[in-house]
């Protein structure tokens, strides 16, 4: 079965675990900026960071086979710091021409500060501006809820597409607000902060798998890639056929992502409707 991971933090994985997505079905990656574990305090280091992850990347997932997508952003937890997030934010345009670039995240909030809520706001600007697809980070913490409700609050007052932006790392207590406002919801396979595979399953069954993603965000963090294919297990084992497990584990991403024409796989269906 073929998988697209559409939240990957390659720059902080081994190649082993690009030989052990190939070997499993994984086809294609999605990388978002993110924290690098500690805040930066230069325009330059975003540069030479977007650089890395859009064109060093690239040539070492495709050693095993995998085709390698970035976005640009500036981290939630590095947002605080205003003057350099319109640094950033100036130099983002030249990355959004490049062919492997699909838009602007991980933006969103962490402590939902008000220049937090700005740095957001001003991203999906951007990425409206040059329509282009956004992907939001809701917050680890315990105010999660809150922090999804203050992010939904932003988008409405932007005049903006809701079928292009992603709300990644929702839960329980939050996917159904975001898909009762128009967006596409994800899933993140990550222990402790964010969710797991049976979770990931209960709200696929109770909610439908229209406009929801599912992903590992593996990062340095402890994290998995292969949680993508547990869930894939799960899902199947709960009595769901070949083409339903396509259909959001391949299809979904290819669906949301597809809307930038530099993505160009395409959905697939299998021959039969074996289970």
């Amino acid at each position: 079965m073929q998988i697209i991971q559409p939240h990957y933090h390659a720059i902080a994985r081994t190649a082993q675990d690009y030989e052990r997505m190939a070997m499993s079905g994984v086809t294609a990656v999605c990388e978002p900026a993110f924290w690098a574990g500690f805040d930066r305090h230069y325009p330059e280091t975003f540069i030479d960071y977007f650089r890395q992850i859009s064109e060093f990347e690239p040539s070492r997932a495709a050693e095993y086979g995998i085709r390698h997508f970035s976005w640009v952003a500036v981290n939630p937890k590095e947002a605080e710091n205003k003057e350099l997030t319109d640094e950033v934010l100036k130099a983002m345009p030249e990355f959004l021409k490049m062919p492997n670039v699909l838009g602007v995240g991980e933006t969103g909030l962490h402590k939902s500060t008000p220049n937090e809520c700005d740095a957001l706001a001003a991203h999906v600007e951007l990425a409206m501006e040059h329509d282009q697809l956004v992907l939001i980070h809701t917050p680890h913490l315990g105010d999660k809820a809150h922090g999804t409700q203050r992010t939904l609050e932003i988008l409405a007052g932007l005049d903006i597409k809701p079928e292009h932006i992603w709300i990644d790392h929702v839960e329980e207590e939050t996917v159904k607000s975001v898909l009762d406002a128009g967006y596409w919801a994800g899933m993140t396979l990550y222990p402790v902060t964010k969710c797991s595979p049976k979770r990931a399953v209960n709200m696929l069954e109770r909610y439908g798998t229209d406009r929801l993603l599912v992903n590992s965000s593996a990062d340095w963090g402890p994290s998995d890639p292969f949680t993508l294919q547990e869930c894939v297990l799960e899902y199947r084992r709960r009595g769901h056929s070949l083409q339903e497990a396509i259909e959001v584990f391949h299809n979904n991403p290819c669906r949301f992502l597809g809307q930038n024409p530099k993505w160009d796989i395409k959905p697939i269906r299998v021959e039969t409707e074996e289970n």
